[in-house]
C-alpha cells in the first residue's frame, strides 16, 4: 500500500494510542478506571442548552442544510462582540470565520500560512495535534524547548527564526502544560512576530477557564492586530459541545478569503446545529458558565494539593484542563511508565513523549521524564483517588 509520505511520518492519534493500551493491558478488575488522558467534557450540555438544540431541529429548517462558509453571521457577530469586550479591543464580523471545531481553524490557518518546505515554531511540550497537522502537510516544526516553568522564552525563538519561518503557535491557557503566558510575554511574542513579518496563532481553547479575570493579554486593543495575530476559541469545553464540532478563528479579512477555500473544500460548513447551540450558549448561559469556571478552579487547586503530596513526583504546570509533571522513575521511560499504570493501578494518562521529541529523535530525555493529567472529568474525590494510587506505583 502506497501512502503520503508525509502521512506515513505522522504519528497515530495519541489519545486512540492509549485507548488501544486498555484492549492490550486492560487494567486490574477490582479497580474502577480513572480515565485522566483526554480533555474532554464527558458531560451532556446543560438541560436548557439541550432543550434550545432539539427545538432547533424541530423548528429551524436552516438547520438542516449548508450554511455559509464561513459560519452563521449572527454567531460571527456575537463572538467579535465578546471578543471586543473582554479584550476591549475592535474586532469586526467579518474578521471571524467558524470553524469545524478549533482542531480545524489551526489546520485551516496553517493551510494558508505555509506549505511543504516552511516552518512553523511550536513550544515543547507541544499540543500532539498542531504537530501532527504540520506533519501531515509537509511543514517543518521548528521546537522551541521551555523550562521548568513550561514558559517559551521570546529571545530563544529569535534565534530560531528562518527564511522559512511563517508562524508562532502559541496555546495559553496550555495543552499539555496548563500554564497561563503572562500578558507581557504574549505581548513579547506578538511584537517579535510583527517585527519579523511572520504570524502569532494564540489558541485560546481554555480562555473560558482562566485563573485571571478580564482579559488574558491585550493583544486585540493594537489597531493593526489581525496582520499579525490569529485568534483560536472553541465553544466545545465551554459549553460542553466536543460532538457537535463548533470553533473559530479571528484574523484578518484577507487571510479569511484563503480560509473559506479550506472550509468549503473539506467540510463546506462547521455543522449548522453545532453552531446554534453555539450561539444561544453564549446569549443566555453566562451565570452557569462561570459556574463551571469555578468549578475546574477548584479542581485545579485540589490537583496541585494532590500532586504536592506525591514523594518524588513534581509539578511543572497546572491550569485549566491539565497538570504537567516529571515522575520519579529515571529508569522507566514515560511511554512505559503510562502502561503500567493501566495495567497495574487502573489509571489512564498521556506520557511526555506524544507531547515533545524523544531522545531517539533528537530530544534532551525530558519528555521520557513527563506526564500530562487531564483533571477536568475528575472531581475533588477523584482527584484524591487518583493520588492515593499514583502513591502506590514504585519502581518497574
Amino acid at each position: 500500500m502506497h501512502l503520503n509520505p508525509s502521512f506515513a511520518a505522522t504519528v497515530p492519534p495519541p489519545v486512540m494510542e492509549a485507548r488501544r493500551w486498555l484492549q492490550e493491558t486492560p487494567p486490574p478488575a477490582h479497580l474502577p478506571l480513572i480515565n485522566v488522558s483526554q480533555a474532554a467534557p464527558v458531560d451532556p450540555p446543560p438541560e436548557s442548552l439541550r432543550q434550545a438544540m432539539a427545538e432547533a431541529i424541530l423548528h429551524q429548517e436552516t438547520t438542516h442544510i449548508y450554511g455559509p462558509d464561513l459560519g452563521l453571521p449572527a454567531l460571527r457577530a456575537e463572538l467579535a462582540a465578546q471578543i471586543s469586550d473582554v479584550y476591549k479591543g475592535d474586532v469586526k464580523e467579518a474578521q471571524v470565520a467558524i470553524t469545524a471545531g478549533c482542531n480545524q481553524a489551526f489546520a485551516a490557518i496553517c493551510a494558508t500560512l505555509a506549505g511543504p518546505g516552511d516552518a512553523v515554531m511550536l513550544p515543547t511540550p507541544w499540543y500532539f495535534n498542531h504537530k501532527m497537522w504540520l506533519d501531515m502537510s509537509g511543514v517543518t516544526t521548528q521546537i522551541l524547548p521551555t523550562g521548568p516553568d513550561l514558559l517559551p522564552d521570546p529571545a530563544e525563538a529569535e534565534k530560531r527564526i528562518t527564511s522559512a519561518t511563517r508562524a508562532i503557535a502559541l496555546t495559553s491557557p496550555n495543552n499539555p502544560g496548563g500554564v497561563e503566558y503572562p500578558v507581557d510575554l504574549l505581548r513579547a511574542f506578538y511584537d517579535l512576530a510583527k517585527r519579523h513579518g511572520i504570524a502569532l496563532i494564540v489558541d485560546e481553547t481554555y480562555r473560558d477557564f482562566h485563573s485571571q479575570t478580564g482579559a488574558p493579554h491585550t493583544l486585540f486593543q493594537d489597531p493593526d492586530w489581525a496582520e499579525t495575530l490569529v485568534h483560536l476559541y472553541s465553544f466545545s469545553k465551554s459549553y460542553r459541545l466536543t460532538g457537535h464540532r463548533v470553533g473559530a478563528l479571528a484574523t484578518s479579512q484577507a487571510r479569511l478569503a484563503e480560509v473559506e477555500k479550506f472550509i468549503d473544500t473539506v467540510t463546506i460548513c462547521a455543522p449548522q446545529l453545532g453552531q446554534f447551540a453555539a450561539l444561544w450558549g453564549m446569549q443566555n448561559l453566562g451565570d452557569w458558565l462561570a459556574e463551571q469556571r469555578l468549578e475546574i478552579l477548584n479542581r485545579r487547586t485540589a490537583m496541585e494539593k494532590a500532586f504536592a503530596e506525591l514523594p518524588g513526583w513534581e509539578m511543572m504546570g497546572c491550569g485549566a484542563y491539565f497538570a504537567y509533571g516529571t515522575h520519579p522513575f529515571a529508569d522507566e521511560p514515560s511511554d512505559a511508565l503510562a502502561q503500567r499504570l493501566v495495567r497495574d493501578h487502573g489509571v489512564l494518562l498521556l506520557p511526555g513523549t506524544m507531547f515533545a521529541p524523544t531522545l531517539s529523535e533528537g530530544g534532551n530525555g525530558s519528555a521520557e521524564r513527563q506526564l500530562r493529567v487531564a483533571f477536568a472529568n475528575i472531581d475533588s474525590n477523584g482527584i484524591e483517588a487518583l493520588a492515593e494510587r499514583l502513591k502506590a506505583v514504585g519502581p518497574a
